[in-house]
Parts: C-alpha cells; structure tokens; sequence
C-alpha cells in the first residue's frame, strides 16, 4: 500500500514536473536572437554647423515658410484629396484588421451549438419501423497554450506591420507634399523664364528696328539685319516650351490634389515673391525620429524578428485544451432535466517530428528576410545623413551661386543698356551689340533657374529632415500611440 502510495506521488510529481521543464527549455531555446545593427551615428553633418542645434527645427508645417497662400491651399487639398494617400489609409486598415486576426488565437475559442435530429428506421422481419428523436444544445470551449510564444511573436510581428503602414503613409504624404511643392515652383520658374524671354523678344525687336532704320540709311547690311533677325526669331521659339512646362505641371498639380485638370486653376506668380526659410537642421541622431521611412525600416526590422521568434517557436509541442458541454436528449420536453446534462474534458499535445523540413525552412526563410530589413534599415539611416548633407550643400552653393549671377545680370544689363544707347547713336559695331545681347539673355535666363535650384534644394532639405509630418501625431484609434523600448536591439 505504501509502495502504491510512493508511485503515485511519483507519478504526479513527474507529471507537475514535466511543464516546468519545458518553459526553462523553451525560456533557454527562444531567448531572442537579434542581429547587431552596428550603425555609426555621426556627431554632426559635413556640410551643416560645426556646432549644430540641439533640437531640430519645428518643420510639420514647413511650406509655410515660403509665405504662399496659393502653395498652403494646394498642400491642404493634397493632405485631404489626394489618392496615393487615401490607398495608404486604406492599408493601415488592413493592417490594424491584421493584427486583430493575430491577436484571436491568444484567446479562448468559445462556440455554441444547437441541432434536432428525427430519424427512421424501415421495418424488418423481426420489429416494425422506428422512429426516433435527437435534441442537443451544447457549448465548446478550445484554448492553445502559448507556452513557446509562437501566437503572441505573431501578434507582435502583426503590430508592428500595422505601424509600418502608418509610418508608409507619413512617406507618402511627405511625396506627396514634396511633389505639390516642387511643381508649383516649376510654375513659377517658367512663369519668371516667360517674362524673361518676352522682355528679352522686346529688346530685341527694339534693336532690330534700330538696324533696319540703318539698314535703310546705308550704314549697316543685309547680314546684320539678317543676324538679328535670327535672334528675334530665336527668342520667340523660346516661349512655347515654356507655356508646355507652366500647363503640364498644372494638370500634375491637378492629379496630386484629385481633380481633373480642366477644374484647377493655378495663378502663379514669381519666384521673387517667395521667401526662403531658414532652417537648422539639428543633430544627426534625431533623423532616427523625425524621418518616417527610418521608422518604416525599423518597425519592418522588428516585426522580421518577431516573425523569426514565432517560427522558431513552432519547431516545440503544442498544447490543446478543449472543453464541451451541454444537454442532449431524445424529447425536447425533457432536455434540460439534470439527467440530460454531459461534459467532455481533452487535453491533447502536438510535436512535429518529420514534415519534410517544412518547419526548418520556414526559420530559415525568416531569418533571410531578418537580415534583409537590417540591411535596408542600415541602408535607410546611412541614406538619411546622406540626404540632408546633400541638400545643405546644394542649398549653400545655390544661395551663394544665386548672389554671383545676380551681379552677373546687373553687369550685363549695364553693358546691354551701353550697347543700345550707342547703337541709337551709330558708334558702337554692331557684334558688339550681339554678343551684349546674348550674354543679357543667358544670364537672366540661369539666374531664374538658379532661384529653382535653390528653393528645389530647400524642400529637398526639409524633406531630407523628415518635415511634413509629427512623430508625436501618429494615431492609432484616436489615442497617440504608446512606444515600445528597445525595437530593434
């Protein structure tokens, strides 16, 4: 008896110890394994300040800074209208019903049932025809132990695909803003180039009949009636490119903000009349926060790690538990009488052992997309000190190349002015006149799109910065979100 006793105690013993065991097992074999970025953080750009900002510039609303009514209007209609960033709503959507999906086997899988059953049976030689009844109304209940983590790695990897999609519509948005900024600019620069060239088509017509007055006093010939004549006729070929530039950014205008083009209308302007913000690009290390695409790169690179630790945790038993209850009896008048009543109790454990590798590749092939998003994450932070170095040295030597052909066209002007008021008085050659002529022209015509390269490199920059939208404004429900420490580490 007590021998009977010991073995039982044994047996239970064995039986409370085997679980234990298993969650050390498991807790050793699935501590999480991840990659190093190994990832150099610079103390500063190489074209910014020696000493750079602390806090980065307040930049969610950076257009702003030009100081146009018509730039802010279009902008606040793409944020609303446009299309790209309505399917990227759309897709954070699907992602946050992802995961929700991911979230169900986390909890208990409760069903109810009801059936009513009359059969038959034909009569034999021996016992007439029998008729029966069947009535069941039941409840079951099932519930996978997640003792390996493999649902609630899912889940994680599905939250964090649900903010990759948030963090994709930050990028197109930022596109979005970036394209509307840059093709309004394009209508300004060729609007400033059309003026341009019809002052220019007016100057030289002046001198053109200014030659052919001479021309017709004996003084000067026919080749260089001719010669400006080609001139006049060059400026005006010059205009319709122009007038194709300003119309087919119209209709991209239209596009971005959703309406068809025959429905905007675009007023323009000049160039001159916007300012150029000015803006402290702050430390490298806060690009990590600011720019939405390194947080799509992060939260893709979190979500290949989770994805790693649920199908690697696939590779250990699992543990059902399945419950169910309920009435069943052959009168309906009877079945919820305490004899009617029935229960069933099951706990059932699975453990691959051969299935053609599948488990094993599958680890494998997460693991492969594990290090292709730490490469792309890499390659995402590294490109980010790329782009904003690029655009302040663009914004730099387009501000300081603009202040060069500024003087350039005032000393061509003058020459210009010189060249016509000594023509008028017959004691200037007129190769001279032609050369002042073309030198005007050309360096008005780079001044204007130098101005272009200089605003194009300013939206560049704020967008390099990760302007246009707020980390802080990221919604998810209507609540700000909640961060999670240590994503990728």
């Amino acid at each position: 008896m007590v021998k009977a006793v010991a073995t039982a105690r044994s047996i239970a013993a064995r039986a409370l110890l085997a679980p234990a065991l298993a969650l050390a097992l498991g807790g050793c074999l699935l501590t999480p394994d991840r990659p190093a970025v190994n990832l150099e953080i610079p103390e500063n750009y190489r074209n910014g300040p020696q000493r750079p900002a602390e806090t980065a510039p307040a930049v969610a609303q950076w257009w702003r800074g030009f100081g146009s009514k018509e730039l802010n209007t279009l902008i606040e209609d793409a944020n609303v209208y446009n299309i790209d960033i309505a399917i990227a709503s759309a897709q954070i959507v699907q992602a946050e019903a992802q995961a929700g999906i991911a979230a169900a086997p986390l909890f208990p899988q409760l069903t109810g049932t009801a059936n009513a059953q009359r059969s038959r049976t034909p009569a034999s030689s021996t016992t007439g025809a029998v008729t029966r009844s069947q009535y069941n109304v039941g409840l079951t209940a099932s519930y996978m132990i997640d003792f390996w983590g493999k649902n609630r790695s899912a889940l994680l990897a599905a939250e964090e695909n649900a903010d990759l999609a948030r963090f994709n519509r930050e990028v197109v948005t930022i596109s979005t803003v970036s394209a509307v900024v840059n093709s309004y600019f394009a209508i300004l620069s060729a609007q400033d180039q059309l003026r341009v060239a019809r002052n220019n088509l007016a100057a030289a017509e002046r001198i053109l009949s200014l030659i052919r007055r001479q021309f017709t006093a004996g003084t000067t010939s026919q080749l260089d009636v001719s010669q400006q004549e080609a001139l006049v006729a060059n400026q005006r070929a010059s205009i319709p490119p122009l007038e194709i530039i300003v119309r087919q950014n119209i209709a991209t205008l239209a596009v971005l903000v959703a309406r068809p083009p025959a429905n905007i209308s675009v007023a323009g302007g000049s160039m001159r009349q916007l300012a150029v913000p000015r803006i402290r690009p702050g430390l490298p290390s806060q690009l990590l926060y600011q720019r939405p695409d390194v947080r799509l790169a992060e939260a893709q690179l979190a979500s290949s790690n989770y994805s790693v630790d649920s199908a690697r945790a696939a590779l250990f038993p699992q543990i059902q538990l399945t419950a169910s209850t309920g009435y069943q009896s052959a009168a309906l008048a009877s079945l919820f009488v305490p004899g009617a009543w029935y229960y069933t109790l099951a706990a059932g454990l699975t453990q691959p052992i051969f299935d053609g590798f599948l488990l094993r590749n599958q680890l494998a092939q997460a693991r492969g997309v594990q290090m292709q998003y730490l490469e792309t994450y890499r390659k995402a932070v590294l490109s980010s000190f790329a782009d904003v170095d690029k655009a302040l040295v663009a914004v730099q030597q387009y501000t300081l190349q603009e202040r060069l052909q500024q003087a350039a066209v005032a000393a061509s002007r003058r020459a210009f002015d010189v060249a016509e008021t000594q023509l008028n008085g017959g004691t200037v050659n007129l190769i001279t006149v032609l050369q002042t002529q073309l030198t005007l022209f050309q360096a008005e015509n780079t001044l204007v799109q130098v101005r272009l390269q200089k605003l194009l490199a300013t939206s560049s920059l704020f967008q390099a910065l990760g302007g246009g939208w707020s980390p802080d404004n990221v919604f998810i429900d209507g609540l700000p979100p909640q961060p999670r420490q240590g994503r990728v580490n």
